[in-house]
């Protein structure tokens, strides 16, 4: 009986459940680097280069985020300050995930480049250390196979694939984090800070440069403890 790791409330999770689940998402989300070949291609990326973004970087959002930029012939170097800033939240992500997680120091540079939405989302949802592990394990790993590959026939095909806006892909990352989020938010607090967290996102969005918007949504959670605070 376990709770991320210690003594607790439930019982681990069977292996088949997070199995499918994980690979759910992965296969889900991985599907979408289709939409990312095709808008690298449509800013002028090379295939080599769209891949190489897939393969390093491997954060969904921070590399739409750099190309889209560049296809609205932003500066390179604004493009890339825009998707470094977006992905900085990663970091908070792996202050979490190293404590749930505890993973061995000498598999930790590679855990840590699978720290992004999805891994985290699933991991947080599992109730014990064992399972995390798995779930992020095989989020990770699914994910980042079919990304890259998807990349990869995305950028060469992207003249046969079309407007990828049509297809609607790059909206299945984030919609299938926003379905693994949504149950986890349980009590008034937490839906507080969704919404908050929400107004500050979308609101921003035509104001502040491309990642910036989500950093500022962070300090939603603050700021509604700050309020019960204050009440109580």
């Amino acid at each position: 009986m376990v709770r991320n790791g210690t003594p607790g409330e439930v019982a681990e999770r069977p292996r088949a459940a997070v199995v499918r689940d994980a690979l759910g998402v992965g296969v889900a989300v991985g599907l979408s680097g289709f939409a990312f070949g095709v808008t690298a291609a449509g800013a002028g990326i090379s295939v080599l280069q769209a891949c190489v973004l897939s393969l390093l970087v491997f954060t969904g959002a921070s590399q739409f985020a750099l190309v889209g930029a560049l296809a609205a012939g932003g500066n390179p170097f604004t493009a890339a300050a825009g998707a470094f800033f977006l992905g900085t939240r990663n970091a908070f992500y792996g202050l979490r995930l190293s404590q749930l997680l505890a993973v061995p120091g000498a598999v930790r540079p590679l855990a840590a480049h699978w720290v992004i939405d999805e891994t985290t989302a699933v991991a947080l949802a599992q109730p014990d250390r064992r399972s995390a592990r798995l779930g992020f394990t095989v989020t990770g790993l699914s994910l980042y196979v079919l990304w890259n590959l998807t990349t990869l026939l995305g950028a060469l095909g992207a003249e046969a694939l079309g407007d990828t806006a049509a297809w609607g892909l790059d909206a299945a990352g984030p919609a299938v984090f926003l379905a693994l989020l949504a149950p986890m938010l349980k009590t008034a607090t937490e839906r507080a800070v969704a919404a908050l967290a929400l107004v500050l996102g979308l609101g921003l969005l035509p104001v502040l440069p491309a990642g910036l918007p989500v950093l500022v949504a962070a300090l939603a959670a603050p700021a509604i403890l700050w309020l019960k605070g204050r009440r109580s």
